[in-house]
Parts: structure tokens; sequence; C-alpha cells
């Protein structure tokens, strides 16, 4: 799937976001349009004022009974410009990257110059409703005329139906939790606590010193007073993580998933920008940018394959089209949701008879180097509002390549639950 269809030279720049913080923390006051308002307006500050935003696309994961277009809702609420069209997408944790694919499809015709792109989450606001089964009755219940018809429609109610559904972080075809499909993932990989930890303790250490240094600084904006990310913990340990108790596989004993190497419930929302050349020119010259060469998006068959393995088919095969491996790539971010899926992904990567069978590839692409993976922090230590992860990650990536030597190439990758999964291959101008 090649970025530009025509062509067309296509740029990632780096949007704006919100602090990420928990659940009930400093951004609670906000529900999930709330909490896009202000990146909104912020970013569209940056654009020329000459000039236009052409689209606009943006999600969320979590369903709300109050709209159907939070993007829509979004826009108007930030008082943007409302000829603007402004469309929803959703594509669980891969949907702020799967709106930049989109963009970049809308753009890569040569339909507009520049689009923004992102997402949302506010799992502070989850709305619970009426089960469906409720709701039908009370739908039949309004339009009954007459009292025996009432009558009859009374008695049709079921007591178990009586009842709330509140949405609950788990796969519905399985019932399983994301933690607990990631269990048996690092059962089936044969990846264990300690280097989990590891792998936690070393994204805290990264985004602990990417905000000493300033990294986020350009890439956040302060919202309700809440300045920084709430979850960077600068005194974290292997001591400390090795005493939380496993939160997925409780019973077992072999459970090795905690709190510690997972990402948090969190709140916030994030935008990043999709632009041709023309619309580079309507945003500041010092916005970091970078080109989208390619992109791809793959899933998997959850009832034989580890949920949040998808990614692991995608990047092969980017990098087979560009005749690149593994050490040809400058900079590799990374979607944690997991410490466990990080390692379950690195290990498939470079299992060559897995590539082989599941990604098509059957050249050897080495080993990933593994000091050129999320040098700022990752999803574990920054947080994870689903819908806003892709343009984090995507921003992210974006300010850290523009740094380096022209030429060098990221990876970006995001594993989603349904077995999704999207992947990116970006490169310094």
């Amino acid at each position: 799937m090649p970025a530009a269809p025509t062509g067309r030279t296509i740029w990632l720049a780096a949007g704006l976001r919100t602090p990420f913080t928990k659940v009930d923390g400093g951004l609670a006051a906000r529900n999930a349009i709330a909490l896009g308002v202000p990146v909104l307006q912020a970013m569209a500050a940056q654009v020329d004022a000459k000039a236009r935003i052409d689209h606009a696309i943006w999600g969320t994961v979590i369903p709300n009974l109050g709209y159907s277009n939070i993007a829509r809702e979004t826009w108007l609420d930030a008082k943007l410009d409302p000829t603007v069209p402004t469309s929803t997408t959703v594509m669980q944790c891969c949907t702020s990257m799967a709106a930049a694919f989109e963009a970049a499809g809308i753009l890569g015709r040569g339909v507009g110059e520049l689009a923004l792109v992102g997402g949302t989450e506010s799992m502070t606001h989850v709305q619970a409703g009426l089960t469906q089964a409720l709701s039908d009755w009370m739908r039949r219940l309004g339009q009954a005329k007459g009292l025996k018809n009432l009558v009859g429609v009374v008695r049709e109610l079921e007591l178990h139906d009586v009842r709330l559904h509140v949405p609950a972080i788990r796969n519905r075809t399985t019932g399983k939790s994301m933690g607990e499909h990631c269990e048996e993932m690092a059962r089936t990989w044969s990846i264990g606590r300690a280097e989990q930890d590891e792998v936690a303790l070393a994204t805290h250490r990264a985004a602990v010193a990417g905000i000493e240094r300033g990294f986020f600084k350009d890439l956040t904006i302060p919202v309700d007073g809440v300045e920084r990310d709430a979850f960077p913990r600068p005194d974290t340990s292997l001591e400390k993580l090795a005493k939380l108790a496993p939160v997925f596989d409780t019973t077992s004993g072999e459970g090795t998933i905690t709190a510690g190497n997972s990402s948090p419930l969190t709140d916030g929302a994030a935008g990043l920008w999709v632009a041709s050349d023309a619309g580079l020119d309507r945003l500041p010259k010092a916005t970091p940018r970078v080109k989208l060469i390619d992109f791809d998006q793959a899933a998997v068959d959850i009832e034989h394959e580890g949920l949040l393995m998808a990614p692991v088919y995608i990047m092969p095969r980017i990098l087979q089209r560009n005749r690149m491996s593994y050490a040809d790539v400058g900079l590799y971010e990374i979607h944690e949701a997991f410490a466990a899926q990080l390692l379950c992904h690195l290990k498939a990567l470079e299992t060559p008879a897995y590539v082989r069978d599941k990604a098509g590839v059957s050249a050897n692409l080495g080993t990933v180097p593994r000091d050129r993976i999320n040098p700022n922090g990752g999803s574990v230590a920054l947080g994870h509002p689903f819908a806003a992860t892709g343009a984090r990650i995507l921003s992210q990536a974006v300010k850290e390549l523009a740094a380096m030597p022209s030429g060098t190439r990221a990876i970006v990758s995001i594993c989603a639950d349904g077995g999704l999964g999207t992947v990116a291959l970006l490169e310094a101008a």
C-alpha cells in the first residue's frame, strides 16, 4: 500500500497533544470532546492566517450515545472553520494512525493540501447504557397503543434484561481482556517477568530523560493547569517493579503482567499534521516534518494467533518492499500496550520461520537494534489514551527523526484489539 498512489510526496508534521493523565486525574473534568478542543484550537492556530485546513479526521474508541461523529462535534466546539469536512474513524488503538493513513490517501490523490488528524480518549468518562434487549423493549413500550397492547409489552420484559451495559476493556469475541490475551502471548513466546520489568524500567528512564531535556515541550500544551505527563516515574527500579503482583493472571501462579509493565488507563488527546509540499508551507517552518514513505495494516485470526501480533505481519513486508533490513532502520517507535507484547513482537520478528509463514517474507532481516527503540519512552511510561496513541507516537517519531541525517528511516508500529495492527515507514528529509 504505497503512501501516495499518484507519486505525490506526503509529509507528516509533528502535532500537539494534551499531557496524558491518570483516570480521575488532572484532566478528569473533561469528556472526550472537551479533551480534543484545546488540541484542535492550538494546532489550528499554527496555520498561516491566510491558509486553510482542508480535512480533519479524528477518532475515539470508547463509545458515547450522545454523538456519532466526534470529529465534527469537537471541531464545532473548538469554533473552527465549519466548512472543513470532518470525519470520525475508529480502529481501536490504531485509530489516529489509521486517520493519518486515510488523510495520506486523500491528499495523495490531490484532494487538498493539509489535513489535521488525531484522536481523544477519556477513560474517566465511560458511559453506561441500557442493554440492547431493554432498549428494544422500551421502544416497543413507547409504540404500544391501547391498554391491551401496553400490558402485553409489559409482560414481555425479562428481569435479566433490566440492567445496565457498562463498556469493558475486553474483546467482544473472546470475552478476555487485553492483559489476559497478552499473558497467553507471553507464554507462547516464553517471555518472562524479569525481562518485562527491564523493558518497563527502560521506558520510564527514557521518558524521564526526554522530559528533563525538553523533548516534549513543543509537543504538549498545558490544559487545566496540567503541564506534563503523569506517569513517567524517575524513582522506579527493578526492585520496586518486582514487588508488584500480576493483575490479569492472578490464580495460576504463572502470571507475569503487572501494573508496572503495562500501559496505564489514561485520559488525553493528540493531533498530527498530514501535508503535501504546498500544505507544509501553511505551517511554521520550525515544525518538524518527515516523508511518509510507505504504510500498511493487517489483521490476524485471534482464535489461532496472539491478539496483539498483527504488526509482526506488516513490518517485514514493508521492509522487503523497500529493500531494507532491520539494521537499516535508524529509529523504531513501537507502541507498548504491554512490555510483554513488545518482547513478543521482537522475538517473532527475529524468528525467520515465523516471518516466512506469517508475513510471507523469506529473506533473513537480521535483528532489531534494541538501542533504537522508543528513545523517548513508550506507552508503558507515557500512557495510552487509546485513540490518541497513534498521533502521539507519530509526532514523537517525526520530531526525533527530523533531527537525524537526511535519508534516515523510521518504523512506527501499533497493535490493537481485534487482532489489528498498523505500521508506517518514515524518512528524514
